[in-house]
């Protein structure tokens, strides 16, 4: 009889997203036949244009009042007892109390912090028939509403973050480090990345997100560097694909825009350095793509520790002006990319592509 995982996640923050797919094709991957598997946000399923009017207004916070939103992220820190606080989402509740009864899961795999506490409520004292795990996408600065839930079992994206939980008291053989689960292509293509020369091209990839107000003057700086290859990828940003078109119109320089595409893992895999936000998703695709990164903007809260991850490892570095970005860059390059090769040995040390397959063995146990 196969065995059935349910995957709950949220579109807050792209990194839950991205580790629930993860999660999936990892399970695909490792057991195409003997694993059931369904993913579902329930937040977008219960509350529809309302969660996306909800997801814009996060948008813009974190991205035009940061300071705002550090403020709320201290605050739910420091709560003692989250649960009582989601009880407006009754309708929610109710809809996962449905889907549990009709899909009978084996694992339940919350990638969102909201959903353990909702599974609490549900199940109350007693010992559900399912194992609930949380597979926790923020580094170091891992808000308590992650750890203040019952739980089996907490993956965590590496050993820095365990030694959080360790401090905070969650018991040591209820977590595992098992690295972030992104997408199983990076453990299927392998190393891409040729050495940096003028010659072929020290290739750049610049990853746009919702906090672009810099973004044309960095594209402008980036693509006046001599001997470098440039990549501007802007998702499924139709404005924001034409935007960037006409800055290249309007420099005469060549660099290639990239919308959204299956491609990225690939792209990744072949640049040398990555230039965007401090993500959960986006640092630990870089992690699993050995790819060291520049971090032009960090969301208070969730994403500084995942820059103290890479900075502390010496992976990479944090500038957040166009003229301090071009300085990384030519400091990585500088003296046969001395720097750059330093980054690259580092963040080869925390990588781990084949988590998502890990994580699925584990998963199946």
């Amino acid at each position: 009889m196969p065995k059935r995982i349910l995957i709950l996640t949220a579109g807050f923050g792209e990194g839950h997203n991205a580790a629930a797919r993860g999660i999936r094709d990892g399970l695909a991957s490792v057991a195409p036949t003997t694993a059931e598997v369904e993913l579902h946000d329930l937040f977008a399923e219960t509350y529809g244009i309302a969660n996306d009017l909800a997801r814009r207004g996060y948008l813009a916070l974190i991205n035009r009042a940061p300071a705002a939103w550090s403020e709320i992220y201290e605050w739910i820190d420091r709560q003692d007892r989250i649960g009582g606080k989601l009880r407006v989402f009754f309708q929610l509740k109710r809809r996962l109390r449905d889907l549990l009864k009709r899909f009978q899961p084996d694992v339940v795999v919350s990638v969102y912090p909201a959903y353990a506490h909702l599974l609490e409520q549900l199940v109350g004292g007693t010992t559900p028939p399912f194992r609930r795990v949380v597979c926790v996408t923020d580094s170091i600065t891992v808000n308590a509403i992650w750890y203040r839930c019952a739980c089996d079992c907490f993956f965590l994206p590496n050993e820095e973050t365990a030694a959080v939980f360790a401090a905070a008291g969650v018991p040591n053989n209820r977590v595992r480090v098992t690295g972030f689960p992104v997408t199983p292509k990076f453990a299927q293509l392998g190393p891409l990345r040729q050495p940096p020369s003028a010659e072929d091209g020290r290739r750049i990839l610049y990853m746009l997100n919702a906090g672009r107000v810099l973004a044309p003057e960095i594209i402008r700086q980036l693509a006046r560097i001599p001997g470098t290859r440039l990549t501007v990828t802007v998702g499924r940003d139709e404005r924001l694909r034409r935007a960037t078109e006409e800055i290249r119109c309007e420099t005469g320089q060549k660099f290639a825009v990239v919308g959204w595409s299956d491609q990225l893992p690939r792209l990744m895999l072949e640049s040398h350095l990555l230039v965007s936000k401090a993500g959960g998703a986006t640092v630990q695709e870089a992690i699993a793509a050995c790819c060291p990164m520049i971090i032009n903007q960090i969301v208070p809260g969730q994403e500084e520790g995942n820059a103290r991850l890479l900075r502390e490892s010496g992976s990479g570095v944090i500038a957040t002006t166009p003229e301090a970005i071009v300085a990384a860059v030519h400091e990585a390059f500088a003296d046969d990319a001395r720097v750059w090769r330093e980054w690259s040995r580092n963040i080869s040390r925390l990588s781990r592509p084949r988590a998502p397959l890990e994580i699925a063995e584990l998963l199946l146990v």
